[in-house]
């Protein structure tokens, strides 16, 4: 069987890049088509035989700030073909459904989400400065198209019940749940200790709607440590905000980040995740999870029992969260007990057992 993979951009390092190589592992031959490739920014995509870009290679700024190409993105994916494949796995969040596909050939998406800018987060999306104002008059045009794109895969595949419901309210498509892989003894080994002791901590792209600034208002009038793990066009705005409890580290090499994790208080998750892989991560290094109660969060955490639910994305709520938080004790084991529940190895005998 021929089979040829499909991603959105590959110009970043994040969950969905975890995905990507994951399903690499199970078919090592297949090239990987998308908008737009940054081998500087994306690194790991060298594995593959192949990193296919589309036209928008070529545009100004697109391998780096795709979201001044909404109208383009779509139609670039629509130039590829796909002829002589027997199956093509597009994994988005966004645009790579778009794809067109012949009859001869199954177009399977793993979705990450029905486009998060145009349903699930559209508020938050359009209250960014600057980006907002550039999507707004765009929305009614990007949507509609979205729609249309949504029915072109053959079968759907969700990352979570999360992703699930979504993909039945917005684009009215059945789907099969198939969570996303975590290596979990990779967290799970002795590391070295960071230097900061005693700290809470974030890992998280650092845009609007991860609700990064609401977990840092928290954390000022607690006055206890944050460390925030990440990259992203918000940077500045967040900085500006923290107080002298809180530091930004960027994003860390991997024997950095397993390090924060197992030696963190807990992981904060102030937003309505997908999935995140994060949580899960945290849990298979022995720490819990405080989390907003929503989405991927009450799908992936015990409440009380391996990590702590707050029932409003609001700054009281977390912080009496943490604060109830801080008076419990967690069992490293059941924590990683929980995690294992999403490893890798199940995600690989799912995808087997599908075909």
């Amino acid at each position: 069987m021929t089979v040829a993979l499909v991603y959105d951009r590959v110009n970043k390092f994040g969950g969905a890049e975890k995905i990507l190589l994951a399903l690499h592992q199970l078919w090592p031959k297949a090239p990987l088509f998308t908008a737009v490739y940054d081998p500087k920014g994306a690194p790991w995509a060298k594995v593959f035989p192949e990193v296919i870009p589309s036209f928008l290679q070529s545009f100004p700024w697109a391998k780096t700030h795709h979201e001044l190409y909404p109208w383009l993105t779509p139609v670039a994916f629509e130039s590829f073909d796909f002829k002589g494949y027997d199956l093509v796995v597009s994994v988005t969040s966004a645009e790579a459904k778009a794809i067109i596909t012949r009859p001869e050939t199954h177009h399977l998406c793993y979705c990450l989400t029905p486009t998060r800018y145009l349903w699930s987060h559209r508020q938050e999306y359009l209250q960014e400065p600057g980006l907002g104002s550039w999507l707004k008059p765009w929305q009614p045009y990007l949507r509609n198209n979205d729609l249309v794109y949504s029915q072109r895969p053959d079968t759907y595949i969700a990352i979570s019940k999360t992703v699930q419901q979504r993909i039945k309210r917005y684009y009215r498509r059945d789907s099969t749940v198939i969570y996303p892989p975590v290596d979990t003894a990779r967290f799970s080994r002795p590391r070295p200790r960071p230097r900061q002791p005693d700290y809470f901590l974030i890992v998280s792209r650092l845009v609007a709607y991860k609700q990064i600034d609401l977990a840092i208002q928290a954390f000022n009038r607690l006055k206890l440590p944050l460390v925030i793990i990440g990259q992203g066009r918000d940077r500045p705005r967040l900085e500006r905000l923290a107080g002298p409890t809180i530091s930004f580290t960027g994003w860390v090499s991997e024997v950095k980040l397993i390090a924060y994790l197992q030696n963190c208080q807990a992981l904060i998750m102030p937003q309505e995740e997908d999935f995140g892989i994060a949580a899960v991560e945290v849990q298979a290094a022995g720490r819990p999870v405080i989390a907003f109660g929503r989405g991927g969060a009450t799908e992936t955490v015990i409440n009380h029992q391996t990590g702590w639910l707050f029932p409003k994305m609001q700054v009281d709520s977390l912080i009496a969260a943490v604060k109830q938080f801080k008076a419990r004790p967690f069992e490293t084991k059941k924590l990683i007990l929980q995690a294992k529940k999403f490893d890798t190895k199940i995600f690989m005998k799912a995808w087997q057992t599908y075909q």
